[in-house]
């Protein structure tokens, strides 16, 4: 079940880079350490979604479904180049801690876009599908596989989260030598709604 093998594994994941933690850290810095943990609870509750559909083996229509993945995937390109074009044309100073310009942003807003990012995602369910049943292993008391499988996926979430807060609280650590540079901030403004756009586009060329 939660084998050791399973944890280093799940944290390799969790940790590489992709549009969660991108915005994540696009957070912390532009919004603050408390905005930061609303984005990594939204990316956590984004997965949920996914995590279900392998559960529950809706994965498997999925993936035998090209349409179901065409139309959910390019939901997520035109999602990803939405945020791109967002982070590129917004002008504002970033939030300091202790201001009131720090909350400028609800957290219900930060949640739900981070929410986004991560279901529509198909490539998630895929990988849930292919990654889960490795550490099932049947016969094992009363631990059944739909047990174990959510087990698995419950110690996954909470290291989704836990690093996505990391990430976040070490952006805002960076945030007091960025903070009074405007020529700082448009160019991570810049290098974020780059890289956003440019997650869109492989997602976009992306097969199953």
């Amino acid at each position: 079940m939660v084998s050791i093998e399973f944890l280093v594994t799940s944290l390799v994941v969790v940790l590489i880079p992709g549009p969660g933690v991108l915005y994540t850290v696009s957070t912390g810095l532009t919004e603050g350490r408390g905005a930061s943990v609303y984005a990594a609870l939204g990316c956590t509750a984004g997965i949920v979604p996914h995590l279900l559909a392998t559960v529950l083996g809706l994965a498997a229509v999925m993936h035998t479904s090209a349409l179901a993945f065409q139309v959910l995937k390019f939901a997520g390109v035109a999602y990803l180049f939405y945020v791109a074009y967002a982070t590129w044309r917004d002008t504002s100073a970033f939030a300091v801690d202790g201001n009131a310009a720090a909350a400028r942003t609800p957290a219900s807003s930060l949640v739900a876009k981070a929410f986004l990012l991560n279901i529509l995602n198909p490539k998630l369910t895929i990988f849930f599908l292919a990654f889960l049943p490795q550490f099932v292993e049947p016969g094992i008391g009363p631990w059944s596989p739909l047990l174990q499988l959510l087990l698995l996926s419950a110690v996954f979430m909470v290291m989704t989260f836990v690093v996505f807060v990391v990430y976040g609280l070490v952006a805002h650590a960076f945030r007091q030598r960025v903070i009074d540079s405007a020529r700082v901030q448009r160019w991570l403004r810049c290098s974020f709604a780059a890289a956003f756009a440019g997650l869109g586009a492989r997602l976009a060329l992306s097969e199953r």
